[in-house]
């Protein structure tokens, strides 16, 4: 496939069952395509309980995209310390953090004009 072939939305779904799959915690979507000057359409938020756990979403999230969709991330940042891992698939950009570096830094307060969508553990 095509990078103009895979969806937005379909994308979006993979990277969620992705990060469910390892029972990543507190999933938000920030919908920033009605926000100027932004880097891209949408932030999806997600944090786990340690650095072994925020890596195996980041590992969950690239094998569910790649198998899925055959897409892969264009760049992922933070796998080393494994506080905060930012993979970037250029139109959704997906955050994992640790749960109290996601309080400290608060993305979710810095874009507050996002439309936000959280999405609800099924665990």
């Amino acid at each position: 496939m095509t990078k103009d072939k895979v969806s937005t939305d379909a994308l979006i779904t993979q990277i969620v069952a992705g990060i469910e799959d390892v029972k990543g915690n507190d999933i938000t979507i920030l919908d920033l395509r009605e926000i100027e000057n932004t880097v891209t359409s949408y932030f999806i938020i997600c944090n786990g309980s340690s650095n072994t756990q925020v890596n195996a979403i980041v590992n969950s999230v690239q094998r569910k995209v790649s198998k899925e969709l055959k897409e892969n991330a264009w760049h992922v940042e933070g796998t080393d310390q494994a506080e905060w891992v930012l993979m970037d698939y250029v139109n959704v950009v997906v955050h994992v953090f640790q749960k109290h570096i996601r309080e400290y830094y608060d993305l979710e307060g810095l874009w507050g004009d996002a439309k936000t969508t959280v999405i609800e553990s099924t665990y």
